[in-house]
């Protein structure tokens, strides 16, 4: 969409007078950097501020008796386990599909507490906080003082209503010696391609920690009846059928999302470590390279609004909040001495795709060395902190699929662009910075294709024979894709093309995975359809990987 179809788009809630004026000054060959220098810029977008303090911020806070409906239509969530501390969210929407969440432009005043049981007798921490307009009345709370390894419960309370309650955990120390943990990885939840059933059934697994691995949402228009959800008992708002480009298109594309009482199940019963791919700001975009032909300075206000909900609308903590279009997401855990998570974002940073992007036939320029799919700064920062890692499994959860992935069994094949496979040099630096760090249980969490797989990854993957180095686990989407199948159509090519592809399944779902001193488990969880509710769980496969001698092999 041109800006020029931005403007006439009938009920468009466009980019302000104000910010198009501002990002128009900045020139054709406007780049990040350049862009927060701009101080109108940065102004009107109100992104670089640590905390409101001019406009609505400064008006009178809104009484909170005076909410007449319910302002936790969201839910709540937690977020970023640490051994002291977890980060608690809510947003107060009482209309949760208007731009403004149904409230006006005030502060408002949030109580919370969190307590060692369900019914909060035994109160360990409580205070307050304030939901900004500016923030789109999010709350994000981060919580110290708690002790590590143990489960807790969590509510937020303000006038006369309270939220659900939440349950999150901490991480277990960081010195401890844990024996087991329990995560789930999830991606790719389309609204209007089918129901989040997935998530009913991962509210009741016993999980430790949920990472989502991106495509939390989706920039495509939602039409009235839901897509494949074919609603007969509501009508969503015209709004909805069109693509995001606005602050507001965003965050109210956040307010249905999360209005999914599925997805606000899965939230409440367990904390959540979250990144992005491409669909929270637009398709396979690349940097600062958007997949149309808009110009730059218009891709950078949507990809500041978009980065601004994201924050808005996720459990992430303040040095995760984004100063324009820039936001630091890849960030390190710790679950004792079991695991290291480095969380990956492997979308602002990238170059753009080789050859126009697509399956295409490697080449001169997908091989170039200088390509890079995380950045220079994040390449570095992953490399590092594995060579100080002591931890049993170094676990990375990151977005797209990691391994070599030939689409036909000839030596025609071709690969994704978009994939590391259009990026090989900085997939071989970063395979070869983990075994110079000695790392001896790697494993990628991945997300994207809609599809699980199971990879062993090898030191060089045109060798079937090579050294396998790792594992990679591909969780299925939560409800991209619409039901799918056990054997979508290339299944055959690519199980053949592929020999280090353990797994391959095409139903929607998750996966569970149990790390433990001598092995990790695999699970992959999968549902028979989503474009009706209700759809029971089961498990597709199941596969073990020996600490210390690595490869995907039958449960």
């Amino acid at each position: 969409m041109t800006p020029a179809q931005i403007s006439s788009t009938p009920g468009r809630l466009g980019h302000s007078a104000e910010l198009r004026l501002a990002a128009q000054r900045l020139g054709p060959g406007v780049g990040r950097r350049r862009f927060l220098t701009v101080t109108g810029a940065a102004a009107a977008l109100a992104f670089a501020v640590n905390l409101p303090g001019a406009g609505t911020a400064a008006a009178a806070e809104l009484d909170a008796r005076k909410i007449t409906e319910d302002p936790f239509t969201l839910g709540v969530a937690s977020g970023d386990p640490l051994p002291a501390s977890v980060l608690l969210w809510t947003r107060l929407a009482p209309r949760p599909y208007e731009a403004d969440g149904g409230l006006p432009a005030r502060r408002v005043e949030v109580r919370w507490e969190i307590a060692r049981d369900e019914r909060f007798r035994r109160i360990v921490r409580r205070g307050s906080a304030t939901a900004h307009p500016e923030f789109g009345h999010s709350v994000h709370v981060d919580v110290d003082g708690l002790d590590s390894g143990r489960s807790f419960y969590y509510r937020f309370r303000t006038g006369s209503w309270t939220s659900p309650t939440g349950r999150t955990r901490t991480a277990p120390a960081r010195n401890a010696r844990n024996s087991s943990l329990t995560l789930a990885a999830v991606s790719c939840q389309a609204y209007h391609d089918g129901y989040f059933t997935a998530y009913q059934h991962l509210a009741d697994e016993d999980v430790d920690v949920v990472f989502h691995l991106g495509d939390y949402l989706y920039e495509y228009a939602v039409t009235a009846t839901g897509g494949a959800r074919k609603y007969t008992d509501r009508v969503l708002p015209d709004h909805y059928n069109r693509e995001t480009i606005t602050l507001e298109d965003y965050r109210m594309r956040y307010g249905l999302y999360k209005s999914d009482p599925d997805l606000r199940a899965a939230h409440a019963a367990h904390p959540f470590v979250v990144t992005w791919d491409d669909h929270e700001t637009e398709n396979n975009y690349a940097g600062d390279t958007p997949e149309n032909s808009v110009p730059p300075e218009e891709f950078l206000l949507r990809r500041a609004a978009a980065y601004r909900a994201y924050w808005e609308n996720q459990p992430l903590r303040t040095p995760q909040r984004p100063t324009g279009p820039d936001m630091r997401l890849y960030r390190r855990l710790h679950f004792g001495r079991l695991a290291q998570f480095d969380i990956l974002d492997t979308r602002q940073y990238r170059s753009d795709q080789a050859y126009g992007d697509g399956w295409q036939v490697p080449g001169p320029e997908s091989e170039d060395p200088s390509r890079t799919l995380t950045g220079a700064a994040q390449e570095r920062w992953l490399i590092d902190g594995w060579k100080s890692s002591e931890a049993r499994w170094n676990v990375v959860p990151q977005q797209v699929t990691f391994a070599q992935r030939r689409d036909v069994p000839t030596d025609a094949y071709k690969l994704s662009m978009d994939s590391w496979d259009g990026y090989p040099a900085s997939r071989q630096r970063v395979m070869d910075g983990a075994e110079a760090a000695g790392i001896e249980n790697l494993m990628v969490l991945t997300g994207d294709v809609h599809v699980g797989y199971g990879f062993d990854l090898k030191k060089d993957f045109d060798d079937p024979a090579s050294r396998t180095v790792g594992t990679e686990v591909v969780a299925t989407s939560i409800a991209s894709g619409k039901d799918g199948s056990e054997k979508p159509a290339n299944w055959d090519n690519q199980t053949r093309a592929n020999p280090h592809l353990k797994f391959y399944n095409g139903r929607r779902g998750y996966a569970l995975v149990t790390l433990g001193t001598r092995q990790a488990r695999a699970d992959f969880r999968t549902v028979s359809a989503v474009t009706t509710p209700g759809a029971p769980v089961a498990t597709a496969g199941s596969f073990v990987t020996e600490a210390g001698n690595p490869g995907l092999i039958p449960a």
